[in-house]
């Protein structure tokens, strides 16, 4: 196997089905993974699956609620018995709500947190048996610049996307004796669905972009296949609690 190669590994993408999600895991098959892609919507995910296959990939779909515990063991347990083993998690779910932190709901506060930190840490719990059975593992949890950053219309996202981080560094070092590295990627503006409504909600919000980003884009999904393959392949054992930027250059240019 070569410090890139995925071969006969087995990768769990939560929220694989479409954005950053789906071009980490065109990365991963890429490279030789057969992946999972875990979520809710059925039918989303068909597409999905329908270009990963394209390509020659082994991919499959589980249906996952990630907030939810016993639906968290139940999909990796699929996934485990589908291929055999569990070499990959992706803790990518995620969702936001726009409003200044007075206006916001305990309910709307709730759901950001529990889909966007919960779920990755429920996500690793349920994965962390397999990892041991295969001799070890890598798990990538997503941030966002917004985990150093912050914003006056995305509290629960920041407080949440900060704990990831944290989350992945507290997992790196209680994990590291079972060969599990754990690192966090951290994505800048990205061209999403997510980022696509807030260009429509928050004026001026692709022109600043744009003014600070030395690369002078926006993210595209594809822009995560690299990073997703390095921190999932043998090229990063020794690699574990990092943060990784994926921004264009966004957080190093005032």
């Amino acid at each position: 196997m070569t410090i890139f190669s995925l071969q006969n590994r087995v990768a769990f993408v939560t929220g694989g089905n479409g954005g950053i999600g789906l071009g980490m895991a065109k990365g991963l098959a890429a490279a030789g993974a057969a992946v999972v892609i875990a979520g809710r919507n059925k039918q989303k995910a068909q597409s999905a699956l329908s270009e990963l296959r394209s390509t020659g990939a082994q991919a499959e779909f589980v249906e996952l609620d990630a907030v939810k515990e016993v639906s968290c063991q139940q999909a990796v347990r699929r996934a485990t018995e589908q291929f055999g083993r569990l070499d990959i998690l992706v803790n990518n779910a995620g969702t936001t709500v726009r409003k200044q932190p007075e206006e916001l709901t305990a309910q709307e506060w709730h759901l950001v947190m529990d889909t966007n930190l919960t779920s990755a840490f429920l996500c690793s719990q349920a994965a962390y048996p397999h990892m041991v059975r295969a001799g070890g593992g890598k798990i990538i949890n997503i941030g966002s610049m917004m985990s150093v950053f912050a914003s006056s219309y995305a509290t629960p996202y920041a407080a949440s996307k900060g704990g990831i981080v944290q989350l992945a560094k507290s997992l790196a070092v209680a994990w590291a004796k079972d060969n599990i590295q754990v690192n966090a990627i951290l994505p800048g503006w990205i061209d999403t669905d997510l980022t696509r409504k807030a260009r429509e909600q928050v004026q001026g919000l692709n022109e600043r972009v744009l003014a600070r980003t030395p690369a002078q884009r926006w993210g595209m999904p594809d822009d995560f296949a690299g990073i997703a393959v390095f921190l999932a392949a043998p090229a990063s054992n020794f690699i574990t609690g990092a943060a990784i930027p994926v921004d264009g250059g966004y957080s190093v240019q005032t």
